[in-house]
């Protein structure tokens, strides 16, 4: 079989075989396919996409490039049950519920990524707590999720490693959009977790990599589809990012809200709890723990209030290398930015919309996210106290708080947020909910 041959068979629109598929997937993994015959692949598939069948074919192929995980040697009580999400500002979902999931029964191997783009990632807000080891090896991963009941790391070298390759090839050449390699590197990872349920929020909205309702929409069916064929029992919710999720985007000052909402400093903000809470439903639903997403549901809201699943994040911290008190005194072992300033509305009025996208990326201008691959994260930057949409605000309000490195940083941030945040005269009420759609097999 010539690679040339299989990418001019699929640019020409027809489907490919499972066997043409795992031999592109080998050639990936080993080398044998050079960077252009990849980068030929990856965007013939763009362009003329693929059928359920060559996505099954393709994501199970990405899974057995590596190790795959098996839990059943560790005679766990419950299901191992995780999340994903597609990405969005101000996302600290992943923080908040892995132990809600734990606290109810469930255990949670959640492997996440890095910040991309103007989304924020999982495993750099974890990266800003001090002594916090993102990647530990298998043996002390899966010994933390059998004794913690969660863990969250960051994909070791042996879980999936034709999708690494595949996906730093996208990533260049201007096919990450694309839906069929979407869905493959996303469940080709969390099959090799060995689960036995899976959770999706895929966004949409101006913060996500969807900007469109129907193109999350499209990605939601096609994740839940594979899987199930896959045999990956899969739920996807489409949730709105078309303004920032909680109050503050940054790493350490997510965190700092993630402990709060586990612990009840203060209120939750409302968004932010819709989405946490429905996702757990929807986790112990697969996971056979609850009934029904409900009743799931209404078991994570306990653990919530009572205190239980904050006892999971603090212990799955300690065991991970973090302070043993971190979840008591997180403000003192969070760095804080050295300039901390408000980005005043320059007008009076009600907050109309917000582009996410743009307050996501002032963060990676402070120093919140990478501007090129292997750039440094500067923890400490960000935003708290974003203001909601439908808010009244006065000339001179605070629209957030911006935490800077320096004030030149600050004016920059203060002047990029100012011209994301819309206000007018009228109000426009809150805009739509946070969960648009569930999408189920």
């Amino acid at each position: 079989m010539l690679p040339q041959e299989v990418i001019r068979k699929k640019r020409d629109g027809h489907e490919l075989s499972a066997d043409e598929i795992a031999f592109v997937v080998r050639g990936i993994h080993d080398g044998s396919l050079s960077e252009g015959q990849v980068a030929a692949f990856a965007m013939t598939v763009f362009i003329r996409g693929m059928t359920t069948e060559e996505r099954v074919a393709l994501t199970l192929g990405l899974a057995r490039s590596g190790r795959q995980l098996d839990w059943r040697d560790l005679a766990l009580s419950g299901p191992v049950i995780d999340k994903h999400s597609s990405g969005g500002v101000g996302d600290k979902v992943s923080l908040v519920l892995a132990p809600i999931a734990a606290a109810c029964g469930c255990f949670v191997p959640m492997i996440s990524g890095r910040g991309l783009g103007h989304t924020g990632g999982t495993l750099d807000k974890l990266a800003s707590i001090p002594g916090y080891a993102t990647q530990p090896d298998i043996a002390t991963f899966r010994r933390i999720v059998r004794d913690v009941g969660c863990a969250i790391i960051g994909q070791t070298d042996d879980l999936a490693p034709a999708d690494r390759r595949l996906y730093a090839v996208r990533d260049v050449t201007g096919s990450v959009e694309s839906i069929p390699l979407m869905v493959s590197s996303i469940l080709s990872k969390k099959i090799a977790e060995g689960l036995d349920g899976l959770a999706m929020d895929v966004k949409c909205g101006s913060g996500a990599f969807c900007p469109t309702r129907a193109m999350a929409r499209d990605l939601a069916q096609g994740l839940v589809a594979v899987a199930g064929r896959a045999g990956l029992p899969t739920v996807a919710l489409v949730t709105d990012m078309d303004r920032v999720l909680g109050c503050n985007v940054g790493n350490a000052l997510e965190v700092a809200e993630a402990v709060a909402c586990l612990a009840g400093k203060g209120a939750r903000e409302p968004r932010l709890q819709e989405v946490t809470l429905a996702l757990a439903g929807e986790m112990l639903a697969l996971g056979g723990v609850a009934a029904s997403a409900a009743a799931g549901r209404a078991r994570a809201e306990a653990a919530l209030e009572d205190g239980r699943a904050a006892e999971k994040f603090a212990r799955m911290v300690a065991a991970l290398g973090g302070p043993n008190d971190f979840l008591e005194r997180s403000a003192a072992h969070l760095a804080r930015a050295a300039v901390v300033r408000p980005c005043a509305a320059d007008r009076s009025g009600h907050v109309a919309g917000m582009d996410a996208r743009e307050v996501g990326l002032a963060v990676v201008v402070l120093g919140g996210g990478r501007r090129h691959a292997g750039g440094a994260i500067d923890p400490a930057v960000g935003l708290t106290d974003v203001v909601g949409v439908g808010a009244r605000v006065r000339a001179g309000d605070p629209l957030c708080l911006v935490h800077a490195a320096s004030e030149s940083a600050a004016d920059e941030a203060i002047a990029q947020i100012r011209a994301a945040i819309r206000i007018a005269d009228a109000a426009a009420g809150d805009g739509e909910p946070v969960v648009l759609e569930r999408i189920a097999k």
